[in-house]
């Protein structure tokens, strides 16, 4: 996908080392994924289970550059009760803050990866092998105490400009903001009418929402009490099941359709109307990604086992037969998720049955 090796390169050995395409074989079927963002810990990813049982399972895997093997550390895999939802490592590019992984399920859970050379006032604690690299869950974020029940998290999105704070959604209908440095609830809402199953920072205090009642609602967290409404989809009880913000440009989201092989984007200044769909896939869409360092650039992914790539520079302009995709990927099977790397944009990464494979674009 992309860029062809350097012909002035010496030697097929380095060639192979610089290779586009790398595969990781899980032991399980994988659904969530996400890169790390830590300047300090390239090629990373964390991956979970899906399996229909309540233990499962957490991997942190990363890309030994010098053979180009995606490896797995034991010693940071851990079990998970149910199948997370979502992933997400702590967005620190710096290395400022400790080293945090965020993972939603029946609750919202934030991990701390402790590795060796980290310091810490607890590292003389080794887990029984002199060694000190381990995960450790550093708290439980539960906004329900009054029952034993909980509404599942379906997904959650960490506010990168203000990292102590988490935004989670859930199919009681709410969004939940949360600031995990003091591990309670800054803000909680009834969002939709119906399931909420996606969530996305679009600044600050400022985040966007998408349901099984087929609405867009951007919240500023500045006035709870309303919400404006940026699409609702066109046939009633057609839920809307993910939701990507344009970091680079926020005026622009893209939103999918369930079991629709469409992506719509909008323009938040022109509530209702798409201002493109992208139509290209052949199947159902499972996933989408904005380019992190480009304005017009997207990734789609889906059943159709394919990943494309799309130039929206043309965005507001008729095209005819409609946009086609600048580059395009086909994995081994459906793909079920894509996350393209903020600290190192040339990579993205998707996972299909029990394969992770990160490809240069």
């Amino acid at each position: 996908m992309g860029a062809n090796s350097d012909p002035n390169q010496d030697g097929s050995d380095e060639q192979q080392r610089r290779s586009e395409i790398y595969t990781y074989e899980a032991p399980w079927h994988i659904y969530a994924m996400n890169w790390s963002v830590r300047r300090d810990k390239k090629y990373r990813l964390a991956i979970a289970s899906l399996l229909e049982q309540y233990p499962n399972r957490v991997e942190i895997v990363q890309l030994d550059d010098s053979n180009g093997e995606i490896r797995s550390d034991p010693t940071l895999s851990f079990e998970h009760p149910y199948p997370p939802t979502k992933v997400i490592f702590i967005p620190d590019k710096e290395c400022q803050k400790p080293d945090l992984l965020a993972t939603s399920s029946d609750f919202l859970r934030i991990w701390r990866i402790s590795e060796d050379d980290d310091g810490g006032e607890d590292d003389n604690t080794h887990n029984g092998t002199g060694n000190s690299r381990r995960v450790e869950m550093k708290s439980l974020l539960n906004n329900n105490r009054n029952s034993e029940f909980c509404g599942p998290v379906t997904s959650f999105d960490w506010n990168e400009a203000e990292p102590k704070r988490i935004g989670t959604s859930s199919i009681d209908t709410t969004c939940t903001i949360w600031d995990i440095e003091r591990e309670t609830v800054d803000t909680q809402l009834i969002a939709h009418d119906k399931e909420v199953y996606d969530i996305a920072w679009g600044g600050v205090g400022v985040f966007a929402s998408v349901s099984a009642d087929g609405s867009v609602r951007v919240f500023d967290l500045r006035d709870k009490e309303h919400s404006t409404i940026i699409y609702e989809s066109s046939e009633p009880d057609t839920p809307l099941v993910r939701l990507g913000w344009n970091k680079q440009d926020p005026r622009y989201m893209a939103t999918i359709i369930m079991d629709s092989a469409k992506v719509v984007v909008l323009d938040i200044r022109f509530p209702t109307l798409p201002v493109v769909e992208l139509q290209r896939h052949q199947a159902s869409v499972n996933a989408i990604a904005w380019a992190p360092h480009s304005s017009c650039h997207i990734c789609t992914a889906g059943d159709d086992s394919q990943a494309l790539i799309w130039d929206l520079s043309s965005m507001g302009q008729p095209v005819e037969g409609g946009l086609d995709p600048i580059l395009a990927y086909t994995a081994g099977a459906e793909i079920e998720q894509l996350q393209w790397s903020s600290s190192q944009p040339d990579w993205v990464a998707i996972a299909f049955a029990s394969k992770l494979q990160i490809l240069r674009v």
